[in-house]
């Protein structure tokens, strides 16, 4: 027998079916029902209802978020992995990646077997996007319903375990990017059980997560415990914590930090939490001791922004602000660009400054693709469709040899032509009206072609998205592929490329001529500068007669004696003698 649990206030009478036995449940303390029954697919009704209810703490949903659960028994894999004892994105490099779109099967399975491929890259964590069950068959992932479900179409929660078991025996750590801010819009039952979302207020998502029910609360940090402890995922990436509406005393984000650093002493592995916040507040990474919610890392999308105008010259929207190459200085120097100053696009002062004394650069997590600044624009489009091979390699090589957490996205090491485009498979077609409307809203505050927005729902869409493993073997693919494994090299073998200090990293920007020096390491014995040409004119510079080239993202860069020739949009990476 097995022992049944649900919490759910608002019903008066609940009953749980089990296969064909259907049994009466027993309230309990604090609105939790019980009762004692076989193991089999089972779900639940609530007063009296004839439709029968998933679990809101759901392991495996085989039929789908509208379908009953099926007990997944968490213990009964064989972990492989009783040695590993975590690893730290300090001096790491994240590869986020769909597991739909991944590989042409789009599973777990698949995914695997291209581990290899990521460890030649210098990849140390790879990045899931959601995987938790949502309705349809394919989904970005954050239009999650079950956030302790794993998709059955991925392969499900057996699947999952056997993937983090493989990437762990490859030295290889998991982050999960994990949906607690809203509920997707379809297969949603948590309102059926109790008051999951709050009666006031909304993001551009829905109803606000109800963080002023303790029971909520606990929802979410016991699915965090279930991530560490039962699918031994090494960190979870917190989606969009500035839509986490927390009025309390103690912030949910610092309840987190605190039961993760328990968790840690009971699993014997270093365990990491990750923001992705709009928020430019430094306060996700400072320490509670210091007034922080002690946070390992966040997002930065500022480097994004400013990395993205040099390199395209692209000023819709909010790229506006970043126009001036000394955006990126400012990055580079102090993490955050907006940090107090006029965000011309949000039309208020944005952002809070960090304390770069204290806080070392590695904690702000950078890309130059993700996600979001790729399927979030009106095609899906890769900067691949606008640069040449010099200057997708300028990207990697302010990725790699930069101050802050490189996080690539799938597919860019190798300048993949295939977009990454928003899909949904929702099977109602008023939602999917909804969902198409919202994002030609979206663009337009950019002022992009709305009339070659792909169709979310069209099962075309999808398939465009799958990445195309012959690409990596063709020219100019294999040039891009060969530089990104270059400087994954330098990047465990350059001291400097991963020191963590602020205050040893100097910028020199010619805003005119678009020209940047960027020193790495400065007071070690052997001193990293990364020199970028952004500008149309070729570009000759003195720098020490014992410099030695380590990397360059054109032929046609030249070092000779002490000058160094950079032909227009190129780069170079030089290392000085002691």
């Amino acid at each position: 027998m097995e022992r049944y649990e649900v919490w759910a206030p608002a019903a008066s009478t609940m009953r749980l079916l089990v296969d064909d036995d259907v049994i009466e449940m027993e309230p309990s303390d604090e609105g939790w029902w019980c009762a004692d029954g076989p193991r089999g697919d089972y779900g639940y009704q609530i007063d009296g209802d004839d439709s029968v209810l998933p679990d809101p703490r759901s392991r495996w949903q085989p039929d789908g978020v509208h379908g009953r659960s099926r007990f997944f028994d968490t213990q009964a894999f064989q972990w492989s992995d009783a040695g590993w004892r975590g690893r730290s994105i300090e001096g790491g490099v994240i590869y986020e990646l769909h597991v739909g779109a991944f590989t042409p099967e789009g599973t777990f399975e698949a995914a695997a077997g291209r581990l290899d491929h990521l460890l030649a890259i210098g990849v140390t964590h790879v990045e899931l996007m959601p995987v938790n069950a949502f309705n349809g068959d394919y989904n970005w992932g954050y239009d999650g319903v079950l956030w302790y479900a794993v998709h059955e179409r991925y392969g499900g929660p057996a699947a999952y375990q056997e993937f983090v078991d493989i990437c762990h025996a490859k030295g290889l750590a998991v982050i999960q990017d994990v949906v607690h801010n809203h509920l997707g819009p379809s297969g949603n039952y948590l309102p059926r059980f109790g008051p999951y979302l709050a009666s006031e207020g909304r993001s551009a998502w829905g109803e606000h997560v109800n963080l002023t029910e303790l029971a909520v609360r606990d929802y979410i940090l016991d699915n965090m415990a279930y991530w560490f402890e039962q699918m031994h995922v090494d960190g979870l990436r917190l989606d969009a914590v500035h839509a986490l509406r927390d009025l309390g005393g103690k912030h949910l984000l610092q309840e987190m930090a605190e039961r993760r650093t328990q968790l840690e002493e009971t699993t014997g592995r270093a365990l990491e939490l990750i923001a992705e916040s709009d928020l430019n507040d430094p306060v996700m990474i400072t320490p509670i001791d210091h007034g922080g919610y002690g946070l390992d890392a966040q997002w930065s999308d500022d480097f994004h922004h400013a990395l993205h105008v040099a390199l395209t010259g692209e000023v819709d929207g909010y790229y506006a602000d970043f126009a001036s190459l000394s955006s990126l200085a400012t990055v580079l120097e102090h993490g955050f660009f907006h940090a107090g100053s006029y965000s011309s696009f949000r039309g208020r002062e944005h952002g809070h400054p960090i304390d770069t004394d204290r806080t070392p650069a590695w904690r702000l997590v950078v890309s130059a693709q993700n996600h979001d600044q790729i399927g979030n624009r009106a095609r899906g489009d890769r900067i691949t469709e606008v640069l040449g091979e010099s200057e997708l390699l300028i990207a990697a090589l302010m990725l790699y040899a930069g101050p802050f957490t490189p996080m690539l996205f799938m597919g860019e090491e190798w300048a993949a032509a295939t977009p990454f485009q928003f899909f949904t498979s929702h099977p109602e077609p008023e939602l999917c009206r909804a969902v198409a409307d919202g994002r030609r809203g979206e663009f337009a505050r950019m002022g992009w072609d709305l009339s070659v927005v792909p169709d979310p729902q069209h099962p075309g869409t999808y398939e465009a998205s799958h990445l195309d493993w012959t690409e990596p073997g063709q020219r100019p693919n294999k040039r891009v592929l060969d530089g990104y494994r270059r400087l994954a090299e330098l990047r465990v073998s350059v001291a400097a490329l991963i020191d963590p200090a602020f205050a040893t990293g100097h910028v020199e920007v010619d805003d005119e001529r678009q020209r940047l020096r960027f020193t790495r390491g400065a007071g070690l014995d052997r001193p990293a500068e990364v020199i970028v040409n952004f500008g149309a004119d070729p570009w000759e510079i003195g720098v020490s007669a014992d410099a030695e080239l380590l990397f360059s993202t054109d032929a046609g860069v030249r070092l000779v004696g002490g000058a160094l020739t950079l032909p227009p949009r190129s780069g170079a990476l030089l290392l000085h003698a002691p």
